[in-house]
């Protein structure tokens, strides 16, 4: 029996999960944690039950070799060979606009990756690390490229250039490449098959909301806009970014808080967002503990939040001359009814019916408009990795035809 291995690498750690190839239902799924640090851990989930071990991991190659070993295990392992896996798919962050799609990895199409290096410094190489030690461990498997930049290269420039001399953006190629991409087509993709509808016929807003936060708007299966920009640091606010505000701020910081450019970037990417405007936590949880509690900050926090989102939901029904339906996704978009309540509050006269009891209490998939809403309002689960194990099945498959 075939499988796929979707692998995300960080700085330092590496997430796997292992697909069924045939009817992609996932068999396995775990990270190796703290790589090139002392006492790293391996943590995965197998039959039902999660284990954790201390395991030697002191770069990419070798977190990757404890996966494989433990996927061949003779007790647990769901592999009796190396052979049965078909396909590698990588998460990569940046893609920049040289790739529009999936793509299978060879050496030149590395080379493009590390030309967008200066586009994604902190993600992009970890990436490039985890493909690396994959493609060194299994040469003979083919291994793609899915990028989280890729959907949104449907962009049209008017939506994609900034208000600067144009020749930057052809020499430095700085304009909006929007993020999260395959979770936006993911759950796009998800609400025609639960509509049975084409997406030709679908004007879609998708909200997904985590600690990082983006919005997309998704007309006839095509993203037309999205809230990130040539950084994830755009859009709207987060847990721990700024999102949109005034650019000449951090001149002024470095003024007058004699700032370097290194310490406004840490500022308003690991400082600002929600956990910055409430003193209290980046942890949606904590904010509405200290909310319920009167802190005041805390509540603000999270109106600011939600006021981002609305506007932007507003906006992209513009862009695209109506709106169908909403998607809320992501650990904060599925798991938070306060944020998605607060966020549909005041969209009546678009046509949404929000209905609060259902919101409350919806806790999986499914629609949280009443019946009445011409705007339909959902929560779907995303699942980047299922997609990622789809597109690289589909572009082995047409490899092999072609």
């Amino acid at each position: 029996m075939n499988k796929i291995l979707v692998i995300n690498t960080g700085s330092s750690s590496l997430k796997f999960s292992l697909f069924d190839e045939e009817s992609l239902d996932l068999l396995s799924s775990g990270i190796v944690e703290r790589i090139g640090e002392d006492e790293p851990s391996f943590t995965h989930k197998v039959n039902g039950k999660k284990i954790q071990n201390k395991v030697k991991a002191s770069n990419h190659q070798e977190a990757f070799q404890v996966v494989i070993d433990d996927l061949l295990n003779k007790e647990h392992g769901l592999l009796s060979s190396i052979n049965e896996i078909m396909g590698v798919g990588h998460r990569v962050v940046h893609g920049a606009d040289t790739f529009s799609g999936t793509v299978m990895i060879n050496q030149s199409v590395i080379e493009k990756m590390e030309e967008c290096i200066p586009l994604a410094p902190l993600h992009n190489p970890p990436n490039l690390m985890g493909i690396g030690a994959a493609r060194k461990l299994l040469p003979e498997v083919p291994h793609v490229g899915v990028f989280d930049t890729a959907f949104h290269q449907t962009l049209e420039p008017k939506a994609y250039l900034y208000g600067l001399p144009y020749e930057l953006y052809e020499k430095h190629r700085i304009r909006r490449y929007g993020f999260h991409g395959t979770s936006h087509k993911y759950v796009s993709r998800k609400l025609s098959q639960i509509l049975d509808k084409p997406l030709s016929q679908l004007k879609i807003v998708t909200c997904h909301l985590g600690n990082g936060s983006s919005i997309a708007a998704i007309d006839g299966g095509k993203s037309v806009d999205t809230t990130m920009g040539m950084t994830p640091l755009e859009g709207v606010m987060m847990g721990t970014r700024s999102g949109d505000m005034d650019p000449a701020i951090p001149m002024f910081l470095m003024d007058k808080e004699n700032m370097s450019a290194q310490d406004v970037d840490r500022l308003l990417n690991k400082k600002s967002g929600v956990l910055g405007l409430s003193g209290v936590s980046n942890d949606f949880r904590d904010l509405w503990e200290a909310s319920d509690k009167g802190h005041r900050r805390a509540r603000l926090a999270l109106e600011a939040y939600s006021y981002r989102i609305k506007k932007y939901v507003g906006a992209y029904a513009a862009a695209m001359g109506g709106i169908t339906d909403i998607i809320f996704t992501a650990g904060i978009g599925e798991r938070d009814p306060g944020v998605r309540e607060m966020v549909c509050t005041g969209l009546e006269f678009m046509g949404v019916e929000f209905d609060r009891k259902t919101n409350e209490n919806k806790r999986d998939q499914g629609l949280i408009s009443n019946g009445n809403s011409r705007v339909r309002v959902w929560i779907i689960p995303t699942n980047e990795e299922l997609m990622i194990a789809q597109e690289t099945r589909e572009l082995i498959a047409e490899t092999v035809n072609a």
